[in-house]
């Protein structure tokens, strides 16, 4: 995932350039970048690896130095950006939130143009620099986005900055959000409308799939209007949205709230506390805490301020070995207790193992574990979701590989909570976890907790149903 913030303002937008964009440092783990205009200055940009470090500390000593009431800035999970290129159009620079599915496609249409690419991400073509040639093939900024639109499969949603201001395309089924903020004097566009807040800005607009707009200092104007079809990623709420974060008027944490409360609805389990796993699991945990009447404890709590994130080093065994050293289990709440632990989902299951055997020897009686979304037996097509190249390594695939041996299967029964094949699927995850009991959220009771009809949200993770 990544995530983007952009603002004209009548003065100088540095700041809040740089702030906003530093609101998005839990989607991405690779790249971040910043571009600004100024009549004075032209084009600044700066990119930096935030692999080894944060985004804050790469970026404070170069914000003295820029000058700009144009800014965008991104956080991303693979590419170098943000892309700065002259064509036709002039001088631009785009920030993009993407996944392309047909990136080959369309890299050897643009080869057979006789274009060249400069940028270079994990091995192979820039994608953003893909998304920015696409725009220059047309006539004006609104056609070069709309030929975006029309001709990648997966995800995109982006980011222009000009001279005059900033164009904004949501993706065309509106997979990731833009939304629109304004303050006195300046205009904003971001990801996370936690950005929003301690910046002075007030939410103006959610963009609607497909809608392409503008925003200058002095407002907002729609250059196109929003499609009718959307399938927005149901894990902004369940995984990757910051809990003061709002995705189509639908706040994060109240989504996972509700979340834990319907999966407490339907649970019987006698314990003695409940408890979220830093830190996505907790707003699902007081949901069910609320619910049920069952204390809140926190039998882990975490230890950031020198054990950074555990994507940050190198090597898996670093990235294992950080990831257990800041989560400190409180033997003084687990002792002798049973405990009900709430979590956003299981991916491989891996670090959830390792804490259930960090539990064990801190004596808890029992371990239950409640997710908050159906398993994931489809691997995401769109944002990256799983970060894995293929299914085989998911824990559902891991499970049905035991129960069946074979590659080929049903995965309708699979994808059922009701059939015999989904049970003996999640008992097979449960018994490889080490877990009391596991039990997953219902399709239906997400698609409730997100309050979005069901056709409009992406829910191929659980289901295969999807389109591009």
């Amino acid at each position: 995932m990544s995530g983007f913030f952009g603002s004209v303002s009548l003065g100088d937008c540095v700041n809040d350039v740089f702030y906003g964009t530093d609101y998005h440092s839990h989607l991405g783990t690779k790249r971040a970048g910043l571009a600004f205009y100024s009549k004075e200055a032209g084009f600044q940009r700066a990119i930096h690896s935030i692999e080894n470090g944060y985004f804050r500390n790469k970026f404070e000593d170069e914000v003295a130095d820029f000058k700009g009431h144009i800014g965008i800035g991104v956080i991303s999970d693979t590419e170098a950006q943000p892309v700065v290129m002259t064509s036709h159009l002039g001088r631009f620079a785009v920030a993009s939130v993407s996944k392309i599915a047909n990136i080959q496609e369309l890299e050897n249409r643009c080869i057979e143009k006789q274009l060249v690419y400069s940028e270079m991400s994990m091995g192979r073509i820039n994608p953003t620099e893909l998304v920015a040639k696409l725009i220059a093939e047309e006539t004006d900024f609104v056609s070069g986005i709309r030929n975006v639109q029309e001709l990648i499969k997966g995800s995109c949603s982006l980011m222009v900055m000009t001279p005059d201001g900033i164009y904004v395309g949501r993706d065309k089924l509106g997979r990731t959000p833009i939304v629109i903020g304004k303050k006195g004097g300046a205009f904003a566009a971001t990801f996370e409308t936690c950005a929003f807040p301690n910046l002075g800005y007030e939410t103006f607009r959610y963009l609607g799939p497909g809608e392409i707009g503008k925003i200058t200092a002095d407002g907002y104007t729609m250059l196109k209007e929003p499609n009718d079809k959307m399938q927005v990623c149901a894990f902004l709420w369940v995984y990757y949205g910051f809990p003061t974060s709002s995705y189509e008027g639908i706040n994060v944490d109240e989504c996972r709230h509700r979340c834990g409360a319907a999966l407490a609805k339907n649970d019987d389990v006698e314990v003695d506390f409940v408890a979220g796993i830093p830190d996505s699991g907790v707003g699902h945990a007081t949901g069910y805490s609320n619910f049920a009447h069952i204390p809140y404890k926190r039998p882990y709590s975490k230890y950031t301020p020198t054990w950074p994130r555990s994507f940050m080093p190198q090597s898996q065994a670093q990235r294992d070995l950080v990831a257990t050293m800041k989560l400190i289990p409180n033997t003084a709440v687990i002792k002798d207790q049973s405990g009900v632990f709430l979590d956003d989902s299981i991916v491989r299951g891996t670090q959830l193992k390792d804490n259930v055997k960090d539990l064990r020897k801190a004596g808890i009686k029992q371990v239950h574990m409640r997710i908050a979304c159906p398993p994931l037996t489809y691997p995401c097509l769109f944002l990256n979701f799983s970060r894995s190249r293929s299914n085989m390594d998911l824990a559902t695939y891991i499970a049905m590989n035991e129960l069946e041996g074979k590659e080929e299967r049903d995965m309708a029964a699979y994808s059922n909570p009701d059939s015999e094949e989904y049970k003996q699927m999640v008992d097979r995850i449960r018994i490889r976890l080490g877990l009391d009991s596991l039990k997953f959220q219902r399709l239906e009771d997400l698609i409730d907790a997100i309050g979005l009809p069901k056709e409009k949200v992406c829910t191929h993770c659980f289901n295969g149903s999807s389109y591009f």
